[in-house]
């Protein structure tokens, strides 16, 4: 692609606004800017476009977000679906209100109704709002946790779970197709509002999806009388989580929610916090202050799109734990599955969900309690498309699923990670094992007691810009082309090479397949219980490295996991 001919067509095109214009000539004298942002299309991927927000081809921007709507609706088109409409939710970020209204004004010129939220939503919400409405599609304009340089724009299917084969590379093919920005249609709202193409949704939604949610409770009676008694801090971390969130808690019955006052409303500068992410540590900052002054028993918060959540829990000395994805997911399911045992039993097709880079602990899980475990690639889409099989085969009940990434599914009435229904869920839990004379960090004790101390961790490292994506790639080829047959002290068992569909026995040298769709993801097998998987991030210019470990005690888990986590910084480096 002629960068420079992109950013003098942009610059010559009556087509592109004063405004895109004038951004375009303050970087004029800047030829490595203009080249990062003309020398390729914001890639529509798999989930839909993240990218830095500004003017050019490969950055978010109205002009690219119309592109990629213009793609998927003449791929709605494609396979005769323009009656069924669309539902588009969006997030806090900068530009995210404007995004939603591009979008739903292209699918309006091209006749296919636009449901749009009034004002912000979570994610599993418009989730959810495909399901209910009986849209064919849904779109979401969020980038989820990143900084708030970036937006992003996550397109669903008919069943509620972001786009998978065949109509994710279906859409991607009519996205490539839009080679001329002028053959992109859009429409007047006032117009497309008369002619029912563009309809507001909000409260009815609401309602009902907060109602769904509160059907999954299992002990209202814990609720009634441990609520009283415990005090939540929650924060939405200057997104979506905020409302809902609060007004589940408050209608199942928790009194004492105290919500971080900083980090209560929307700002899609997230003054805050140098990004907005569950899993770091500086997002607890303010919340474990508040939590401290109150004594609180746990702290929540939620990304700014609310489907991952980050926990923190206070033990009986008044010692504040972390909680990792991996840990508040198994502490859910070990919940969820043990109480619905004990109070209506469970079914005996039924399944529990995860990812490959989720820890080893879930499948220890659903094993005690006889369920199928199923193990499926990155995303929670992937956990979305075995739910959607077991309706469409009447054979398979979704019990529960998660992935490391922070993120659970509670219930069906969504197909992708939902904070509103965790948080929900741990406050219920809460309530529960206080009625047992324990608290949740007991609980995560008695869990590890019952199967052993896992711990998982992540290694990652940033590669910015072209050369940066041409070395995350070169890193997974040096492996797949030489795989380990040690790691940190631990014998390789066997080799999973998803892109090439391939599972490598590493003793006998026997290679089966993985059952799983391609994907540029490495796994190994190691020795006592211990993995490791390396796989570039579908949203960052990372390439990740997760591993786990099983030990005897918490401290033995610990020294073996920064053992372990060592010896792949070494490795990174070796190949960097």
């Amino acid at each position: 692609m002629d960068y420079r001919k992109n950013y003098e067509e942009w610059l010559s095109n009556p087509y592109f606004d004063e405004a895109t214009k004038e951004e375009l000539r303050g970087i004029a004298d800047n030829e490595n800017e203009i080249k990062e942002r003309f020398y390729m299309d914001l890639e529509f991927g798999t989930a839909g476009l993240r990218g830095v927000i500004g003017a050019g081809t490969n950055r978010m921007n109205v002009y690219t977000v119309r592109r990629a709507t213009q793609g998927l609706a003449n791929y709605i088109a494609s396979v005769n679906a323009k009656d069924r409409g669309v539902a588009i939710a969006y997030d806090s970020r900068r530009m995210s209100p404007e995004f939603a209204d591009v979008a739903a004004l292209c699918l309006a010129a091209n006749g296919i109704k636009a449901y749009v939220f009034e004002s912000l939503r979570p994610t599993p919400e418009l989730s959810y709002a495909v399901r209910t409405l009986h849209c064919i599609a849904g779109i979401n304009i969020t980038a989820s946790h990143n900084p708030p340089e970036y937006n992003g724009y996550k397109v669903y299917w008919e069943d509620g779970a972001q786009i998978t084969p065949p109509h994710d590379t279906g859409i991607m093919a009519e996205v490539k197709k839009v080679t001329d920005f002028n053959t992109v249609l859009t429409m007047d709202k006032e117009e497309a509002v008369k002619a029912g193409l563009y309809q507001v949704i909000g409260k009815e939604i609401d309602d009902t999806y907060i109602e769904a949610l509160k059907s999954q409770v299992i002990h209202w009676d814990a609720i009634k009388e441990a609520a009283g008694d415990l005090k939540i801090v929650y924060t939405p971390l200057h997104g979506t989580g905020n409302i809902p969130a609060r007004r589940v808690l408050k209608e199942i019955g928790f009194e004492h929610v105290y919500v971080v006052k900083e980090q209560e409303l929307p700002d899609g500068e997230f003054p805050t916090v140098s990004y907005p992410n569950p899993e770091a540590e500086e997002a607890f900052t303010l919340g474990l202050a508040l939590a401290k002054e109150i004594d609180a028993d746990l702290v929540l918060a939620t990304d700014p799109d609310a489907d991952r959540l980050g926990v923190r829990v206070k033990d009986k000395d008044g010692v504040y734990h972390t909680l990792t994805g991996n840990m508040s997911g198994c502490l859910l399911e070990e919940y969820e599955l043990s109480q619905r045992k004990a109070t209506k039993g469970l079914p005996e097709d039924g399944a529990v969900i995860s990812t490959i880079v989720t820890t080893n602990m879930a499948a220890a899980i659903a094993k005690s309690y006889n369920m199928r475990f199923i193990e499926v690639l990155t995303g929670f889409k992937f956990i979305g498309q075995q739910i959607l099989g077991f309706e469409k085969s009447g054979k398979g009940t979704y019990e529960f699923g998660f992935e490391e990434s922070y993120g659970c599914l509670i219930g069906t009435h969504a197909r992708d990670k939902d904070a509103i229904v965790a948080t929900m869920a741990l406050c219920e839990a809460a309530a529960y094992y206080k009625t047992q004379g324990k608290t949740l960090w007991d609980a995560m004790i008695d869990m590890y007691e019952k199967y052993g101390y896992y711990k998982d961790d992540i290694k990652s490292i940033t590669l910015k810009g072209i050369e940066g994506l041409e070395k995350i790639q070169s890193i997974l080829e040096t492996l797949r082309n030489d795989p380990p047959v040690e790691i940190g002290g631990y014998e390789v068992v066997s080799a999973r090479d998803y892109k090439k569909d391939t599972i490598k026995n590493m003793k006998t040298g026997e290679v089966t397949t993985t059952g799983l769709p391609s994907s540029n993801v490495l796994y190994y097998d190691l020795t006592d219980d211990a993995w490791l998987c390396v796989r570039p991030s579908g949203t960052e210019p990372k390439v990740k490295f997760y591993y786990g470990v099983k030990g005897s005690s918490m401290e033995d888990a610990e020294a073996k996991s920064a053992a372990l986590g060592e010896k792949v910084l070494e490795m990174i480096n070796r190949m960097l």
